[in-house]
Formats: structure tokens, C-alpha cells, sequence
């Protein structure tokens, strides 16, 4: 493998010597990187200063995310509009969410949305990334209604009430769990109904 001219190397600040740590990427520095082509042919995204690439992407998740994004078009019609895979600046980092609502129009928009109403990462092989990391980010970005689609599991599960931990950042305190047969109302629209066998395959 050649590597970039030296030119084309973007200058980032390294920690002084000293005990090894790791080094976390601002997102000037992940666009930068993208922008030289370091993430070609690969899906990432920037959770919590590190660069995270994606698991491909099955049939079955293919299929979880256009049937949640579908149901969250209706339940959320005229009061947000929703986002398939495309990232949200979340603090330091920048995920692509499966599937999120945002509030307000698109066309309101001039940059990467900075909040949403609600999150729903749909899990086929990522189940526990999905039900502590990625949790642990959506809390402390404030995102009150989590939603975590367990393909494997034919459940949804809820994540709800994110509050401040001693430790630093955030924990939901409510974690609910939904079967095939259940129906959940999201925070945001609680005059909708989103009945959990229609978000899976």
C-alpha cells in the first residue's frame, strides 16, 4: 500500500510523551480525513472521538430500516421529518443513526442537524454496541426517546429519561421492552401508534 504525499497529510495534534493514551479525532479532523480519502470503500462514522466502521449491512437490516423509517414517516407526519442513515452531530461525535426524526422541515436546515426527537438503531449483529454505547452517546446528547430494533430478538427496545451519571455523561434510567404483538407511541408524537411487528422484517 503507497502512502499519501506528505503534503496531503493533515498536521494533528498527538498527546506530549508520556504514558500511552488514546488519541480521539475532533470533527474537523474525521471531515479532514474523509476529504483525503482515508475512508474510502468503507462505512464509519465518529462515535465519541473514534473512528467506528460499520458492519455491513444484511438483508434483514436493509429491510428493518425502510419499514422503521416508514412507520416513523406516517407517525411523525407534518411534525418532523426523518433521516435514513445520515449523520447528526451529536458533541464531539457524528453517528449515522439508522433511522432518526428531526425536528422542524429539511429545507430548514443548512448543516448536519444537531439534535432529533428520536433515535432508532436497528441491531442484527450489533445488539450490544447498540444497547450500551451507542446508548450511553444518545443519553448524554440529550436525545430523550431511544429506540434499539433487536432483529435477532423480534423485539423493540425502548430507552427513555436520559440523566447525568457521577462518572460523567449519561444513563437512560427507563428501559422498556416491546414484543411483535405491542405497540409503542413515540415522546414526540403520543397521539401515534407504531405497532413493533410493522418496524420488523
Amino acid at each position: 500500500m503507497s502512502s499519501a504525499p506528505a503534503s496531503a497529510v493533515p498536521h494533528l495534534p498527538f498527546p506530549p510523551p508520556g504514558e500511552p493514551r488514546p488519541f480521539f479525532w475532533t470533527r474537523d479532523q474525521y471531515h479532514r480525513m474523509g476529504t483525503l480519502g482515508f475512508f474510502v470503500g468503507r462505512r464509519v462514522e465518529l462515535v465519541n472521538g473514534e473512528v467506528v466502521e460499520m458492519s455491513p449491512k444484511g438483508w434483514p437490516h436493509v429491510v428493518g430500516c425502510r419499514k422503521t423509517a416508514d412507520a416513523l414517516d406516517r407517525a411523525f407526519a407534518g411534525t418532523g421529518w426523518v433521516s435514513r442513515q445520515e449523520p447528526v452531530v451529536l458533541l464531539a461525535s457524528e453517528p449515522e443513526p439508522d433511522v432518526a426524526v428531526l425536528p422542524g422541515r429539511f429545507e430548514d436546515y443548512t448543516g448536519h442537524p444537531e439534535t432529533a426527537l428520536l433515535i432508532v438503531e436497528v441491531a442484527d449483529t450489533t445488539l450490544d454496541y447498540d444497547t450500551t454505547t451507542k446508548a450511553e452517546l444518545y443519553a448524554t446528547a440529550g436525545v430523550a426517546d431511544y429506540w434499539v430494533v433487536d432483529l435477532a430478538g423480534r423485539r423493540l427496545v425502548v430507552f427513555r429519561d436520559p440523566r447525568p451519571v457521577p462518572d460523567g455523561g449519561a444513563a437512560y434510567r427507563r428501559k422498556l421492552t416491546f414484543g411483535p404483538d405491542d405497540a409503542v407511541a413515540p415522546l414526540a408524537a403520543p397521539a401515534a401508534v407504531v405497532a413493533v411487528a410493522g418496524l420488523l422484517p
